[in-house]
């Protein structure tokens, strides 16, 4: 497989997970899929905005969860994101350095 055929084969293969995340599971928590997988939709939209800058492009934090998310981060929030209870929040703060460390998601 040449090179451009596999990086177009990556690019479906992120934009069916950004659906899968966005639009077929929008109930599935940003906490619960950092605490069980380790990464999170703002994992994805830090990535994307990594991937920017590495070639050059300014991008914000919230321009790339714009860019993931379809739409401003607090709109997916105030629609989509429930309350975390104490223990999903401890759960995620270990998560969160394991697989983050000290950076705001």
């Amino acid at each position: 497989m040449d090179e451009a055929t596999r990086t177009e084969l990556e690019a479906a293969a992120f934009r069916r997970l950004q659906q899968h995340l966005m639009q077929d599971r929008p109930d599935v928590q940003n906490i619960d899929l950092m605490n069980l997988a380790g990464f999170c939709r703002n994992c994805l939209s830090r990535w994307y905005q990594e991937a920017a800058q590495a070639r050059g492009i300014e991008m914000s934090k919230e321009e790339a969860r714009e860019v993931f998310y379809g739409l401003p981060y607090e709109d997916w929030k105030a629609g989509h994101q429930a309350a975390a209870s104490p223990e999903k929040q401890a759960e995620f703060r270990e998560a969160f350095a394991r697989n983050v460390g000290g950076e705001d998601t």
